[in-house]
């Protein structure tokens, strides 16, 4: 599997976790604002069940940011990890 498209899905679980109550259950508009650290460990290859994990670090309502970090797994062991900042942008 292509690195950009694991970095992809790992801000799309991000996404989806600042909308679970627990987390802060955001209803207001997120985007994707960047990526840094991202390392692959070892290839993807067809047949492979990928594994997301995305934690939130930091979340900075006052500024509109939140810090995660997440890490892609295949049989338990890590093959691609980075830290992922999400913007809480306003309905309007």
């Amino acid at each position: 599997m292509p690195g950009v498209l694991m970095v992809e899905a790992m801000a799309q679980v991000g996404g989806l976790m600042m909308l679970q109550p627990e987390v802060g259950g955001s209803r207001e508009n997120f985007f994707f604002a960047g990526v840094d650290k991202v390392r692959f460990r070892k290839p993807v290859v067809a047949g492979d069940t990928l594994v997301m994990r995305m934690n939130l670090v930091k979340l900075q309502r006052r500024f509109g940011i939140a810090r995660m970090e997440g890490k892609a797994y295949v049989g338990g062991e890590v093959v691609c990890e980075g830290e992922f900042m999400m913007a809480i942008g306003s309905n309007e």
